[in-house]
């Protein structure tokens, strides 16, 4: 019955902070993975069309679009941002307009904050040292999906939703209060790598 209880309406200021993410995360990343699917069909129609955010070498979503990394369950990777961002737009509006979320939503929101890091792992993965190119678009959806899945996180464990010794765990209160740092590493983290693995060609920019 636990699953079944309605969490408490949004009162917090970090409540309305993950509230405001996920609405606006949500919109963006639902414009980028549209864009995606848009640049998508005109490629499928026209194998020489340029897609507009292949610029160079390096930010080359045509080299993306055309690996089969880019349709890893049968149909183009964007589809999947096309249905799961509107559902975080939704439940943004949801709790800033006030709404309780029962427990079992949370835990599912919480499963898929988690699948869409994985996925944005190995996709960071392949771009770098598969395909060798990065895609803007893409990028834009990987700086939304990390820090939607580390405040989604955060609130989580701190409600109480993860069982409530962990809650009150020093970890997880240590966590709960780096927060901006521990989101600042893993963005630094993504950076390095993209710096290190195209440097040879940075360097002919400078």
């Amino acid at each position: 019955m636990s699953d079944l209880v309605v969490e408490p309406r949004v009162a917090t200021a970090s409540d309305r902070n993950l509230a405001f993410l996920l609405l606006g995360g949500g919109f963006l990343g639902l414009i980028a993975s549209f864009v995606l699917v848009v640049e998508k069909i005109a490629l499928i129609v026209d194998p020489d069309y340029v897609p507009s955010c292949s610029l160079n070498p390096v930010l080359s979503c045509g080299s993306i679009m055309q690996a089969e990394q880019a349709e890893v369950l049968g149909f183009p990777n964007p589809l999947i941002g096309v249905a799961a961002f509107p559902i975080l737009m939704a439940t943004g509006a949801a709790l800033l307009a006030g709404a309780g979320l029962a427990r079992w939503y949370w835990w599912g929101l919480q499963v898929g904050a988690t699948l869409g890091l994985l996925f944005v792992g190995w996709l960071i993965f392949q771009s770098l040292y598969r395909i060798g190119a990065l895609c803007p678009y893409c990028m834009v959806v990987w700086a939304l999906v990390i820090p939607i899945w580390w405040y989604v996180t955060r609130r989580n464990l701190a409600a109480g939703v993860c069982g409530e010794r962990m809650a009150k765990s020093r970890p997880v209160r240590v966590l709960h209060d780096g927060h901006g740092l521990a989101l600042t590493i893993l963005f630094a983290a993504v950076i390095i790598l993209i710096a290190e693995r195209f440097w040879t060609y940075w360097a002919t920019l400078l």
